[in-house]
């Protein structure tokens, strides 16, 4: 099995769990690289069975939430016909920034299999979960 981790990180947080989903899937043997989503490596991508792509929250405190660069997002090369699993980093309020950045990954052609929200200063939490979830869905 392989797996491409595609990330867009502002201050550092969203990349920061990005290399934390990667850690937790080579811990379960797959093969797995991880790309800021200026730079994705297109073979690699290609190639996986499971691709995870995340941003952050963007918005205000309490309303306007929104998939952080989503101009950039909806450039991603084709995902058409690849299973996505959904990550997004946010401070205080996510709103309905997860739902939004779901549709935009499926008009970019991907099959939302997973997805999960990470609180900036606790990104660790539902990692593993998280993972467990998205490899799920990938025939054996």
């Amino acid at each position: 099995m392989r797996a491409v981790v595609i990330y867009e990180s502002l201050t550092g947080n969203t990349a920061k769990a990005a290399r934390l989903i990667a850690h937790e899937v080579a811990a379960r043997g797959v093969d797995v690289a991880v790309y800021p989503i200026t730079d994705v490596d297109l073979k690699a991508l290609a190639e996986a069975d499971v691709v995870f792509v995340g941003t952050w929250v963007d918005g205000l405190v309490l309303f306007g939430h929104r998939p952080g660069r989503a101009g950039r997002l909806r450039s991603l090369p084709v995902i058409d016909g690849k299973r996505v699993a959904a990550f997004m980093t946010y401070a205080i309020h996510a709103g309905k920034a997860l739902d939004r950045f779901a549709r935009l990954l499926e008009e970019r052609g991907g099959e939302v299999v997973a997805r999960t929200l990470l609180r900036r200063d606790r990104l660790e939490q539902g990692v593993a979960d998280f993972v467990t979830a998205s490899l799920a869905t990938v025939p054996a």
